[in-house]
């Protein structure tokens, strides 16, 4: 310390500038040996204490003239080393550098070492033995792959590098003296590897582990694509998927490696297996902890760095495949991104990330100390003395108090994403005779008494129902761990169901048993059951309320990943949010159209079914639900238009002077969970081929929304509101469809129009249709010629369809919901050009209300036909979740049916 400063003195530097190296000195031992040894890098590293030093700027520091000598080269680059780490120590122990500037330094001091150092060598060997090439000729480089902290650019100061190397194709060198592109790689790896890896006079560059390659320690230093394909897809192990996660091309061409890696790291279904693997390597670090005595170790130990990377990369091993914005290296980046999606409480991910950086910080303070790989805390009072100096604490004791209460936080974090096998077990204790009744180890009678006990009303069924399941190929053909999870799921169903209040126990039991046997094949469904018995629970109450539901979750298995995160669950949609989401997960999947009807398939199941639980577990309004359930198709309409346009070729324009007008149930805001969409498709483009472009277009829209895939159907479209109806064009000009309007069409379709909306498209093309809507329902009619053509069209609709003697149709039958429509269709084209507040979309119920107001209706009259009219729809919904018609008995319907008729006959037969 005094040397330095008096060196520093000497040097004639400023007090602070002084003061930052002198407290530098004191925490570290190997800053002072440098500065000490290097005073002519002094001057360097004070002209640049206040520059971050970006990936750029780090790969300039390497471009050193070209044809050095290899003694020169390896100092050099060792050098460099030592200055950015002098370089780093300084500002980071004084407060001038944040942590993502070290690691992101770090990183590209690593790679920009590795680059250098295979340009180097590469262009030695080429001497002697040409460029290597494959069976085209084509030039062959070396594929450097970082793994962990590097792949992830999250580097520690003195971290080892986790490397694997690759290269394209088999082949040969050019050379005079030829040699196979395997013999000239792996000669190019070996040399890579001492380069970084010696240590010098001049120090070492990084260490260098390539334990994570094929095979490890036994196999090739490096492999071809073809045998790391066969590699991973016949012998690569679950702890392999993990590391790949961060797996990341340093040098050479990635394009090739990626696609050949990503199926084998991130499934294409959910991969709630990840849960058991994963648990299972946790557990193998912990045993080697105890074994190594590495309590003390901040990364391995109880509640370190390990435990924060491993929550993140279980969420991106389940999801990655489905979600690919969670294909991302950095922990801190994934950590950011499962909380934009919900999955991931926002205070949770703050406190991870508060925890994560501390003990990441704490970490380079250990390197520090002696430019030593090591994340144990230190043992020596001399040792303990330089961290405490680092981290301005004024004893030992109060860090460990600081440290433990980041380890105890991560530790609960860690515990409750990956709950103990044991305490899942545990949730059996209490369930001896569900269990014996579904092994059947106890007698029928037996099974039968208690299940009656238990409020079950068809006990022998039952019991036989559970023991021809449980003897059925399907099941007996289960791999055996999939087996033990229906082991552990059938007595929880037994019990989940007796819990029931609403239903029998036995149409809960039987309702879920359906929807099990339809996924057990799946084992990451039965994994996900079995590692989260509340979402069991969950599964359990909406079945028992709705069979439809049920069948939907049949259907489309892939949604049940949306009953674990109850914070998402049942919180009302935001279009805006669900649109940015649905927008990038298209460009994600960008190129590839098949993945991205899929992706948006299951958005929309995914949310029909969050819509559906609020229904039914929290009471959603009827307003609310066909709000969100229009609002998600809009969503979906949106995105669609843009996503089919950049996938056609026969394009003209960058945005498409498009727009989709919502008609019906779209068009009023009253979706139905089974409601199709009535559209039409109009344009306002004068270029010469318009009409075949938008024409294609649209067909090409109706195919994305009606064509059945894996994922299942999106929406099913209803076109015939368009001019002309089947035998008319698809799309419309705006020019055209005015002009029909206005002297082609039918009372129906203006009666159609007055709940006709924009819904997607060019906002300019949108504002074309309301104006050309607007002048429409302003316009002057003729009451006795409109009100006989209505009556007409009415009794035609009702003489097509035949009534229940007991039963009620709420939608055709007199004094039903189509009574109503027709009603505030009528009144609004006869009254617009007066009331011009009757030309707002405001939904029928609201409508009735302004009638009312303005006298046009009996106000009492208009209250009680809008109480009918949400009942009715009331119904609708739920007859849909039972998955019945939509019907109820008639002496139910009668004292809502009755307002209804006298407001026709008030407004049609006065």
């Amino acid at each position: 310390m005094q040397q330095l400063a008096q060196i520093l003195t000497e040097k004639q530097v400023p007090s602070t500038e002084a003061a930052y190296l002198l407290h530098a000195a004191a925490c570290s031992p190997f800053f002072a040996r440098f500065a000490t040894k290097n005073t002519d890098s002094l001057t360097d590293l004070l002209d640049n204490l206040y520059k971050t030093y970006k990936t750029e700027d780090v790969a300039a520091l390497f471009s050193s003239e070209k044809n050095v000598a290899e003694a020169v080269f390896l100092q050099q680059i060792r050098q460099i080393r030592q200055r950015l780490m002098a370089h780093l120590i300084v500002r980071d122990l004084n407060g001038l550098a944040s942590f993502e500037e070290v690691v992101e330094t770090t990183s590209a001091l690593a790679e920009s070492a590795i680059t250098a150092a295979a340009d180097f060598y590469h262009c030695e060997l080429a001497k002697t033995y040409g460029t290597p090439r494959d069976a085209q000729g084509h030039p062959q480089q070396l594929i450097v792959v970082g793994m962990g902290k590097l792949g992830g650019r999250e580097l520690n100061v003195s971290s080892d590098i986790d490397l694997i190397f690759a290269y394209e194709h088999e082949g040969e060198t050019d050379g005079e003296k030829s040699i196979s592109n395997q013999d000239f790689f792996t000669r190019l790896g070996r040399k890579l590897i001492v380069a970084l890896d010696d240590v010098t006079a001049d120090g070492f560059v990084f260490r260098v582990d390539m334990r994570l390659r094929p095979y490890g320690s036994e196999g090739a230093l490096v492999c071809n694509l073809d045998a790391l394909e066969d590699y991973y897809q016949n012998y690569g192990r679950e702890w392999e998927r993990y590391a790949w996660i961060k797996g990341r091309v340093v040098y050479g061409p990635a394009e090739a490696l990626n696609k050949l890696i990503r199926p084998f790291v991130f499934r294409k279904y959910l991969d709630f297996n990840a849960y058991a693997s994963m648990r299972d390597l946790k557990t193998q670090i912990q045993r080697d902890v105890v074994q190594r005595r590495l309590s003390n170790n901040i990364k391995l130990g109880r509640g370190g760095i390990r435990e924060i990377e491993f929550i993140a990369q279980l969420f991106q091993l389940i999801r990655g495949g489905q979600l690919p914005d969670l294909q991302i290296k950095p922990t801190l980046s994934v950590l950011a991104r499962l909380a934009e999606r919900g999955m991931l409480p926002a205070e949770d991910e703050a406190a991870l990330k508060e925890s994560y950086i501390y003990l990441r910080n704490l970490e380079h303070r250990l390197m520090y100390i002696d430019d030593q790989q090591t994340q144990d805390l230190p043992d020596s009072e001399t040792y303990r003395g330089y961290l405490l100096c680092m981290l301005k604490q004024q004893d030992w004791e109060s860090f460990i108090a600081a440290l433990n209460q980041h380890r105890d936080r991560v530790q609960r974090f860690f515990d409750e994403t990956f709950k103990d096998q044991k305490s899942n077990d545990q949730q059996a204790n209490g369930l001896e005779k569900e269990i014996a009744i579904w092994e059947g180890t106890i007698a029928a009678s037996e099974a039968q008494l208690w299940l009656q006990e238990q409020g079950y009303t068809r006990a022998a069924d039952i019991v036989q129902l559970l023991q021809n399941t449980r003897a059925s190929q399907r099941i007996q053909q289960l791999p055996e761990q999939s087996k033990r999870r229906l082991d552990r799921l059938m007595p929880l169903l037994l019990r989940e169901a007796m819990q029931q209040q609403s239903i029998a126990p036995d149409t809960a039991l039987i309702r879920t048993l359906d929807l099990l046997e339809s996924i057990c094949r799946r084992a990451s469904y039965l994994a996900l059951l079995a590692e989260f018995p509340d979402a069991l629970s969950l599964i359990v109450k909406l079945c028992a309320a709705s069979p439809w539901i049920a069948q939907y979750v049949s259907a489309h298995p892939v949604l049940l990943d949306e009953l674990l995160n109850k914070q998402t669950l049942f919180k009302r949609l935001d279009a805006a949010q669900l649109k940015t989401e649905l927008i990038q997960h298209m460009a994600h999947l960008a190129g590839d159209v098949e993945a991205q009807m899929d992706a948006m398939r299951h958005f929309k199941h995914a949310n029909v079914l969050k819509i559906a639980a609020q229904d039914l577990m929290t009471a959603l309004p009827l307003e609310a639900i066909s709000d969100d359930l229009s609002a998600l198709a809009e969503v979906v309409l949106q995105v669609s238009l843009q996503t089919v346009w950049q996938n056609v070729s026969f394009k003209h324009r960058e945005i498409p002077q498009f727009a989709v007008i919502g008609y019906g149930k779209l068009g009023g805001k009253e979706l139905g969970y089974l409601s199709d969409l009535d559209i039409i498709f109009l344009y306002d483009d004068e270029a010469d081929n318009a009409q075949e472009v938008y024409g294609r277009y649209a067909q090409r829209l109706n195919t994305w929304f009606n064509t059945i895939t894996n994922a299942g159907l999106l929406y099913e479209t209803d076109l015939q509101l368009r001019p002309d109806g089947n035998s008319g064009l698809l799309v419309s000009s705006v020019v055209a469809f005015e002009d029909y309007q206005k002297n082609k069409a039918w009372v129906w379709e203006h009666q159609a129009i007055t709940r006709a909306r924009f819904v997607a498209g060019e906002a300019k093309v949108g504002e074309q249709f309301e104006q050309i809507r607007l002048q429409l329902l302003k316009t002057k009619r003729n009451e006795a010629d409109i009100k006989q053509d209505i009556k007409e069209m009415r009794q035609k609709m009702r003489e097509s369809h035949r009534f229940d003697v007991a039963m009620f149709d709420l939608k055709h039958e007199a004094g039903g919901i189509i009574d109503v429509e027709f009603i505030v269709q009528y009144l609004v084209l006869l009254h617009a050009a007066d009331y011009p507040q009757l030309t707002e979309n405001i939904g029928n119920i609201a409508l009735l209300g302004v009638f009312a107001e303005n006298g046009l209706i009996n106000a009492t009259l208009a209250k009680q036909v809008q109480t009918s009219y949400r009942q009715y729809r009331a119904w609708i919904h739920a007859s849909k979740l039972q998955g019945d018609a939509a019907k109820v008995e008639k002496t139910l319907a009668a004292p809502l049916q009755q307002p209804v008729i006298e407001l026709w006959q008030a407004v049609f037969e006065p």
